[in-house]
């Protein structure tokens, strides 16, 4: 349990790396992560149960629509649209958010953490992955200046939702395409929000 996080908040941030380095090594260190203490990659069955796979990653695309939508909460998402980082919008969601993110952390937590906790732990199993979950976005929540209690609190809450998702389906594809969802409407949205304005 304690890898992800000293990983996380130690020694990736001492590394001094650029979003792409970083983006590189969290994949690699991941991909070892999952190879050394996991047992394969679990997907799922998204065919036998399309509505757990693929539901709530499409409401959270909606949410993000609706939220466009509404000329208040467009206004609210373009407040956020200077916190895209160093490299192009295209670049960030498709290589930095789904390989140094979601794959990333997917691998290291859905794939091989939970099931740990689970076989050696039981039921607090859930809870011990979201915790360490919420810990990972320690430095994360620093770099972007966001206030890292609430940071822990949300995701840590966040790690529930996903590792829910991980075990209603058994495997990493539903919190995979739900996290990526976040993630990238995130991303996407206050940058969408800018370009529409708040007026139309």
């Amino acid at each position: 349990m304690s890898i992800p996080t000293l990983w996380s908040n130690l020694v990736l941030p001492r590394l001094g790396l650029g979003m792409r380095g970083r983006t590189a090594v969290n994949a690699a260190v991941a991909t070892a992560y999952a190879r050394i203490f996991g047992r394969g990659v679990p997907i799922g069955s998204p065919a036998r149960r399309p509505l757990a796979t693929f539901g709530p990653a499409a409401a959270v695309i909606a949410g993000y629509g609706v939220a466009l939508a509404v000329p208040a909460l467009r206004a609210r998402l373009a407040g956020f649209g200077d916190r895209a980082p160093e490299v192009p919008l295209v670049e960030w969601a498709a290589v930095h958010i789904l390989l140094g993110t979601v794959c990333s952390e997917e691998l290291i937590f859905r794939a091989t953490l939970d099931p740990l906790l689970d076989q050696t732990v039981g039921p607090l199993g859930t809870w011990l992955g979201a915790g360490v979950f919420g810990l990972w976005h320690i430095a994360p929540a620093r770099g972007a200046g966001d206030n890292v209690p609430v940071a822990i609190a949300v995701t840590t809450v966040g790690g529930l939702v996903l590792g829910w998702q991980y075990r209603r389906t058994g495997g990493v594809l539903a919190p995979a395409l739900l996290h990526l969802a976040v993630n990238v409407g995130g991303a996407l949205a206050p940058a969408v929000a800018v370009r529409i304005g708040p007026g139309r």
